[in-house]
């Protein structure tokens, strides 16, 4: 079983060179529907708007940080089992076990690479082939 790359993909952080350099390494991994929020808020939104099969969100963002978006999304029932990685510069023990208790699926430390970025999405989604 291949890797579903035609599932929506929300990828949501403030910084729009961020934005740019998330997006193209899904496309260069195969991912062609990806849409994008520049804050937790907007997230949300879009969210409740629209099924998506994937989230990929900063930690560090205003007014509502990818920590407070998770536990949103964790407490609605419609999105509470939606695959979300947290993307983050910060790799101290600390916020990747918060992150984990507020229920992200994975997590990835900046700078990271298209594969890094493939194997993390292959884990959420389940995918054990090659």
């Amino acid at each position: 079983m291949a890797l579903d790359t035609s599932i929506p993909v929300l990828i949501i952080d403030d910084y729009q060179t961020m934005l740019r350099i998330v997006r193209n390494l899904l496309r260069r991994i195969g991912f062609t529907d990806v849409d994008e929020a520049r804050d937790g808020r907007e997230a949300l939104e879009k969210l409740k708007a629209r099924p998506y099969g994937l989230v990929i969100s900063d930690w560090n963002m205003a007014p509502m940080t990818g920590y407070e978006l998770v536990q949103q999304v964790r407490a609605h029932p419609m999105l509470q089992k939606l695959p979300f990685i947290m993307v983050t510069a910060e790799a101290r023990p600390e916020n990747v076990i918060a992150a984990k208790q507020a229920g992200v699926d994975n997590y990835i430390v900046k700078p990271f690479s298209a594969e890094t970025l493939q194997a993390k999405v292959s884990t959420v989604l389940g995918f054990t082939g090659s």
